[in-house]
């Protein structure tokens, strides 16, 4: 907190401002998640199972606008006891730098809650003020279109989008 205190003090701007001229000078990273709670585990273990079935043949093909740079199913490696924890999400990586990552949680009170995390680097000054689902759209109906979102798991919209 004081580091910032300092910052704002040194530069005489608000960090508005700040976050404005940092954006100008290296790009803005625009991301939102979107979760779809309370769904039918077997429909929402569906949706990631064909997903997965993808992975494979994605690499090098245009989705969207988007050329697909790699998609696989994230497996994560402790760097302290080398233990592996398979399935923890299926990514699709493009090759502008954008992501879509698609993610099951079981952490919910009934069924399933699907995550879908979207990302994307945003160079062009005149789309830095964008509001994020505007700047993710065309990621956001990528996502929804290759996972078959409201098909696989009835649902128009997320229940909780941040």
């Amino acid at each position: 907190m004081l580091f910032w205190l300092n910052i704002l003090a040194v530069r005489q701007q608000s960090v508005a401002e700040i976050v404005k001229d940092h954006w100008q000078q290296y790009g803005r990273n625009y991301y939102s998640r979107h979760d779809y709670e309370a769904v039918d585990s077997e429909k929402a273990q569906r949706l990631i199972e064909n997903l997965r079935d993808q992975t494979t043949r994605l690499a090098g093909q245009t989705l969207g606008g988007y050329q697909v740079a790699y998609a696989d199913d994230f497996s994560y490696t402790d760097p302290i006891d080398g233990s592996v924890s398979h399935q923890q999400g299926v990514r699709i990586g493009f090759t502008d730098g954008s992501r879509i990552v698609f993610r099951l949680s079981g952490t919910g009170t009934q069924g399933a809650t699907l995550r879908v995390y979207l990302e994307s680097y945003e160079p062009d000054i005149s789309k830095q003020g964008l509001d994020p689902q505007t700047a993710l759209a065309p990621l956001i109906t990528l996502a929804n279109d290759l996972a078959q979102i409201q098909k696989l798991v009835e649902r128009d919209q997320p229940t909780v989008i941040t």
